[in-house]
């Protein structure tokens, strides 16, 4: 080959390799969620994240084809949080999308004003400090909320349909969250109201949680509810099988709890919360302002009942009841 021809052939050949490295860098996404990709606790990875992966594609954007992301999972363990987040940080990535809870929100917020933050939570961001408003949320802060003070109220009023009038009825909480706090307390006025003996069971760990059904059995309680917290979802299969061994009817928080086994649910249809936070987190990146964008609340929530576990426990859902529920497992 000639010295010109070669010249020719080396410049050819080095283009493509010029050419992508001009190419734009990938914007990079960090998500913070709630359970790694794989074992017990997958339901977290799985249904979060396909939802959110679909409202992404709604805004344009598909993963490892116009963005990337980068996982981090708190598994329940808050004392994680200010690492994960200084990470993200440190990163320089385009965008935080916090689909756990409202800590890890509040962690993000305390990390970066410049970095767009979009959330999304189960209680209320205004009282919790995350935006001063839900229609101009301003600075880098917005998301959606599954705003639902009604819904701890409304499980006991579900959970009293299926016990005897005087059966004793637990709440096992979480103390330190304070929008479980919260829906304690609107529980606890509402059992007063209906005249029934609630009896509160607070759980920060697994251990505790596996007290609590000790102190079920010891209190003699007709049936039981979980508020809506983290750890409880994160707990959702030990939660279920003592619930079973126990023979305890429940209602609960979460449709993980319905897909573990549980006997009912009235819950915040989560896949419509973090689809909504994939389509505002790729409107972000496709350049609108955090601060233009109000906090989105989905309102959706859903009844579901299995007869199968019913069966076990040796009790029939009303006719009425039935007659509710979104969906029913034969």
């Amino acid at each position: 080959m000639r010295r010109r021809e070669f010249i020719a052939w080396l410049g050819a050949a080095a283009w493509p390799l010029v050419a992508r490295a001009q190419q734009p860098a990938m914007p990079v996404i960090g998500y913070i969620g709630g359970a790694p990709q794989t074992g017990e606790k997958a339901f977290l990875k799985g249904r979060a994240e396909e939802a959110f992966l679909k409202g992404l594609a709604e805004a344009g954007y598909v993963e490892g084809r116009n963005v990337a992301i980068e996982y981090r999972w708190v598994e329940t363990r808050n004392e994680r949080l200010s690492g994960i987040v200084s990470d993200l940080v440190g990163r320089r990535v385009a965008v935080i999308a916090v689909v756990i809870s409202t800590a890890a929100a509040l962690a993000a917020k305390a990390a970066t004003q410049t970095i767009p933050i979009v959330f999304r939570i189960g209680g209320d961001p205004v009282a919790s400090g995350l935006v001063p408003s839900l229609a101009r949320p301003r600075g880098n802060v917005m998301g959606v909320t599954t705003l639902g003070g009604e819904q701890g109220p409304k499980r006991l009023q579900l959970l009293l349909e299926m016990l005897p009038t005087d059966a004793a009825v637990a709440l096992l909480t979480n103390p330190t969250n304070a929008n479980a706090v919260r829906e304690r307390d609107e529980i606890q006025a509402a059992a007063r109201l209906l005249g029934v003996r609630l009896v509160i069971f607070n759980a920060t760990t697994t251990d505790d949680i596996k007290a609590a059904f000790a102190g079920f059995v010891a209190q003699r309680i007709g049936g039981f509810m979980t508020a809506a917290e983290p750890l409880f979802f994160a707990n959702s299969d030990v939660i279920i099988t003592l619930a079973a061994r126990h023979a305890i009817p429940a209602i609960y928080s979460g449709r993980n709890f319905f897909d573990a086994g549980g006997l009912m649910i009235y819950a915040s249809d989560l896949n419509e919360g973090h689809r909504w936070t994939g389509v505002y987190t790729g409107r972000v990146l496709n350049g609108e302002k955090p601060a233009d964008l109000p906090v989105q609340q989905s309102t959706k929530v859903e009844l579901a009942l299995n007869l199968k576990v019913a069966k076990a426990l040796g009790i029939t859902f009303p006719l009425p009841l039935l007659a509710r529920a979104d969906e029913v497992i034969e």
